[in-house]
């Protein structure tokens, strides 16, 4: 595989910082999936499709006759991070649900940027008051700084920072998961101009932070075939004792609810060992993380073959300092970040695994029949 040159890995690590401040929420995917679209319009041998659901599908123009020669192949991403969004407003003061998982400690007085209905401009707010409770997301209470144009339906955040790339890690909003959305589209800019590789696609679910609504609706209306394999991206959160960052993308081959489909997580995990042999400076992990829920389980679910490659990510949920926080220091939120080699590593690994998933290779069936053959006189067989 050539490697990318210096100019193009900036251009990457421009794009990621782009993708990654894009502001949504859980069914306000409207930044993302417009970044996507305009993507998958400058690219004409490229399709785009929306669900019934709004999931989005981007494959060439030939998938559907690639497909009957070899099964589909989709790389997934979800659309969404948690976030705010306004339910009411009266003057300065502002209503909004939260949707995502974030612990209650770090709301207390938190800074928010609410934006108009265009998402072209933010304006600046603090947080006065939470009902943890309220169904079916909790709610604040915000002030706005200054009146300003919010109206029910518009998005918020936590205040933060411009994103950047420092001591090569990239600070940003929301790396979970639009980290995995940037490296799918750079990959697939690779993938996508391989003859061999028609079958595989990427699909793009919405709403994944409230219980993976757009990966269930995408599994149960058929916009996913029942015979294709799916390469689920994720930002995990990083245990530094475990899966540290910067040590590589990680195979990830379960999560807190279940284990994902062996085989397929075991070609993935054998590709990019194969790959490691041949270019000893590629880095990556094989690791359970089981410190949230993937979307690689809701399709398992439905009996869809999935697995899960991710980046270890700090500040899970923008929630800075876990562990500290849970030592009885002040909650504060901070911005996601993962490590730019690693996030390069994905691509790479993106790569490698379209090309070498359907090689020809023994079965684990076919590996233990040759070692019994071999070794069955041990046992007096």
């Amino acid at each position: 595989m050539k490697k990318p040159g210096a100019a193009e890995l900036r251009a990457r690590e421009k794009f990621l910082l782009e993708v990654t401040s894009l502001p949504v929420a859980a069914g306000h995917e409207g930044a993302a999936a417009a970044l996507v679209a305009g993507w998958v319009g400058r690219r004409p041998k490229l399709a785009l499709t929306k669900d019934a659901c709004g999931n989005l599908v981007v494959t060439r123009k030939d998938f559907k006759a690639a497909c009957r020669r070899t099964a589909p192949l989709f790389i997934t991403a979800h659309l969404d991070h948690p976030a705010f969004v306004a339910l009411a407003v009266s003057g300065r003061e502002v209503k909004l649900e939260f949707r995502g998982g974030v612990q209650d400690a770090y709301f207390k007085g938190a800074a928010l940027e609410l934006f108009d209905a265009e998402l072209k401009q933010s304006y600046p707010a603090k947080i006065t008051a939470l009902d943890s409770g309220a169904k079916p997301f909790k709610t604040v209470t915000a002030r706005l700084a200054a009146p300003a144009p919010v109206a029910p339906g518009c998005l918020g955040r936590w205040q933060f920072p411009p994103a950047e790339v420092k001591d090569g890690v990239a600070y940003t909003h929301a790396c979970d998961d639009l980290a995995s959305v940037a490296a799918a589209l750079t990959a697939f800019e690779i993938i996508s101009r391989d003859k061999k590789l028609g079958h595989a696609a990427l699909l793009f679910t919405r709403a994944e932070e409230v219980g993976f609504v757009g990966a269930i609706g995408a599994a149960r209306s058929g916009t996913i075939p029942k015979n294709a394999r799916l390469i689920c991206l994720e930002c995990s959160r990083s245990f530094p004792h475990d899966s540290p960052i910067g040590a590589g993308p990680i195979v990830r081959v379960g999560d807190r609810m279940s284990v994902f489909t062996p085989e397929l997580t075991n070609l993935v995990s054998d590709a990019a060992a194969a790959y490691q042999k041949e270019n000893p400076a590629f880095k990556f992990q094989r690791k359970l993380m089981p410190g949230g829920v993937c979307e690689a389980s809701a399709f398992s679910f439905y009996g869809l073959r999935s697995t899960c490659l991710c980046l270890a990510l700090g500040n899970y949920h923008n929630m800075a300092d876990l562990d500290g926080v849970a030592r009885g220091k002040k909650a504060r939120p901070g911005r996601e970040y993962v490590a730019v080699a690693d996030y390069h590593g994905l691509v790479e690994l993106l790569c490698v695994v379209a090309k070498k998933l359907d090689a020809p290779r023994p079965s684990p069936r076919q590996v233990m029949e040759r070692r019994w053959a071999d070794l069955a006189f041990v046992v007096g067989r």
